[in-house]
């Protein structure tokens, strides 16, 4: 394996915070757009470590708490695909249960069909990296098989910036060509991309989304951080821009926040493999059910399919 598994979970999840939040230059808009994504990915990612399994009722019980999902507002719609982020994680070995699973989970998108295959682009495109079976020259294509049938745009995005990529051609070129008919599929499209484009560097990949000064800017970004993370593991990810997190006004809260992300990747990786016994390390959890960032010795327990987890 290239990198280890728990880094590409962390990479996945610290990725879409630093490209969320590099959007915004002033430190007090920048906590509170920084914890739309962590906010989103919590209650999932919480229900799958707790159960070990994904509880569609209690999973959709704790979004709604957090969240008022009514898709017809475009934050909310991205607030959803990135609430799916830890389902792609803990099934990503499997593409069957990944669409299935994936699939229910998007009840709280109410069926909407754009929703539903940015979802499973992103979703698949996070899987087949943990897989180490992503390969650009036929990632979307396959993401096209994956999402079946469908009346959205986003397949017909994909394939032009497929034709791009092929032709080597540049941002301006991207933007001339790809409609923003659908907004949230023309994020998704040049999230992808950004990716694609400078694949093995996390760096430059988020640099050219921010460069973008779309209106949907923090979407790209966060996407691409997420993808590019997931590819390239927290090893490919600049330590100064992860320190980036912590130098704002409220150091401290991002402290929290950025340890929580990694707590929350550690314990899913260590639930996904199937050897870790949440009543041996009750301290991990507070009494509200979330975890804590305290300074105990991060969980590093994961392992291949079915080498450790049952079947």
């Amino acid at each position: 394996m290239r990198y280890s598994l728990v880094s590409r979970f962390k990479g996945t999840l610290l990725g879409g915070v630093l490209g969320e939040s590099l959007v915004i230059n002033d430190g007090n808009k920048y906590s509170e757009s920084c914890s739309q994504f962590i906010k989103s990915i919590i209650p999932g990612a919480e229900s799958l470590i707790k159960l070990g399994k994904l509880d569609l009722d209690e999973w959709l019980g704790l979004y709604q708490k957090e969240f008022n999902p009514s898709p017809e507002n475009s934050g909310n719609q991205i607030n959803i695909i990135f609430a799916t982020i830890p389902v792609a994680l803990f099934f990503h070995e499997n593409p069957v249960k990944l669409r299935q699973n994936l699939l229910r989970v998007l009840k709280i998108g109410n069926d909407d069909p754009v929703i539903r295959d940015s979802t499973l682009t992103i979703g698949y495109a996070i899987a087949q990296s943990l897989t180490e079976k992503l390969r650009s020259q036929t990632l979307i294509p396959q993401i096209i098989s994956f999402i079946g049938e469908t009346e959205t745009l986003l397949p017909q995005k994909l394939l032009i910036v497929d034709q791009l990529l092929e032709e080597r051609a540049g941002i301006e070129r991207l933007k001339a060509q790809l409609s923003k008919e659908e907004k949230l599929s023309y994020a998704v499209a040049v999230a992808f991309y950004c990716f694609l484009s400078t694949l093995e560097d996390f760096r430059l990949s988020v640099w050219r989304s921010l460069k973008l000064e779309s209106a949907d800017s923090s979407t790209i970004t966060a996407i691409t951080g997420a993808l590019s993370g997931s590819y390239n593991s927290t090893v490919g990810i600049p330590a100064n821009w992860q320190m980036s997190l912590l130098s704002t006004d409220s150091a401290l809260d991002e402290e929290r926040n950025l340890q929580q992300m990694l707590e929350l990747a550690d314990a899913l990786g260590a639930v996904w493999s199937g050897v870790y016994n949440l009543d041996s390390h009750p301290h991990e959890f507070s009494k509200s059910g979330s975890l804590m960032s305290n300074k105990s010795v991060p969980i590093s327990v994961y392992a291949a399919p079915r080498v450790i987890r049952g079947e």
